[in-house]
């Protein structure tokens, strides 16, 4: 009898070896022979689940984007506003292995799409995902009558875009240098300076 292959769980399984060469290796080393070895996988095995290194990237880009998403979903909503918004915002820091992990692997693929037209479109989604989650943040000081009255809305989604930013590429680059409790601290206090 033929064995049958879950076609979704080996394209998951190819991400997650990705996901691997690029936290341990480097984004340049994430070719598709190496990947195809971690997965145990043969070239042409790889090859029949994603035509273009390209297309494995975005599938993996993908996947990421989802695991944040759904983290973020599965969140406990309530409580104090300012304390669930912050604990929003650090789910897209890195914190934790898993949310370093994945920071990592973001920024290896934001670089490899500035030279990838084909990874660009996804680049551009995460990102508008993004600024759309900050923007639910400014909007929900706003709406629960927390936010001081002559806030400037579209300044100051900026500016939380560019600490949210800021906070996760020192982590990754100086982790010796900024604590989890200081980007903790940060965030909850730049929230507070914008309320009355």
């Amino acid at each position: 009898m033929p064995k049958i292959v879950d076609h979704d769980k080996q394209k998951e399984k190819l991400a997650e070896a990705t996901l691997r060469i690029i936290k341990r290796d480097g984004m340049e080393q994430a070719t598709v022979r190496n990947i195809a070895k971690e997965a145990n996988m043969s070239v042409g095995s790889l090859r029949h689940y994603f035509s273009t290194q390209s297309e494995l990237y975005a599938f993996t880009m993908n996947l990421v984007s989802e695991r944040v998403n759904n983290r973020i979903s599965q969140m406990d909503f309530n409580g104090p506003p300012l304390e669930v918004m912050t604990n929003v915002l650090k789910e897209v820091v890195p914190l934790k292995p898993e949310t370093r992990l994945e920071m990592e692997v973001w920024l290896a693929f934001t670089a490899r799409a500035l030279v990838d037209p084909f990874l660009k479109p996804l680049s551009e989604r995460v990102y508008i995902e993004l600024k759309e989650g900050i923007t639910r943040i400014i909007d929900g000081l706003l709406l629960l009558n927390l936010g001081k009255p002559d806030m400037n809305k579209d300044l100051e989604i900026e500016r939380l875009y560019a600490l949210v930013d800021g906070l996760a590429m020192h982590s990754i680059l100086h982790p010796d240098k900024i604590s989890a409790e200081m980007v903790e601290l940060v965030i909850a206090h730049h929230l507070q300076t914008l309320c009355k």
